[in-house]
């Protein structure tokens, strides 16, 4: 009999930074992929310890502000019935650096913007729409 296995769950952060223009979020790109910063929640970790520990390992944030509390949002099933659930926090930081995958030995990454609600909603997959609005109402409210 086949091990059926649960589908991917994983965690991440809409993370923001204020500018006098407004807010700025940020995104990164897999090869043509926009996405927040993001990845498999390990057994042994709660969603917002992935969601931290993955920002730092593929952006270098570790000052995340969790201003609004431990709030999130997660998207609808996708491939394969993949789930990722998004947390808001505020950064300080401008810089960002790719830091390299020691599995890849690259970065995981190839870029990174900082990005105005409307440029991300050009930018972000029909998936993140959803978890985009979500942060636009929490940041307005």
């Amino acid at each position: 009999m086949p091990i059926e296995s649960k589908p991917a769950f994983s965690a991440g952060v809409v993370v923001v930074r204020r500018e006098d223009s407004g807010w700025r979020l940020l995104v990164l790109r897999s090869y043509r992929n926009w996405d927040f910063p993001k990845g498999t929640v390990e057994p042994d970790e709660t969603p917002l310890d992935a969601a931290v520990r993955e920002t730092a390992e593929e952006s270098s944030i570790t000052d995340l502000a969790f201003r609004w509390g431990e709030v999130f949002c997660e998207t609808a099933p996708y491939r394969h019935g993949k789930i990722a659930r998004y947390y808001l926090a505020e950064t300080t930081r401008n810089a960002i650096t790719l830091p390299i995958s020691p599995e890849l030995g690259t970065p995981e990454h190839h870029a990174w913007r900082w990005v105005s609600f409307d440029e991300a909603e050009k930018l972000l997959p029909p998936r993140l729409q959803p978890v985009l609005a979500w942060a636009r109402r929490q940041l307005q409210g």
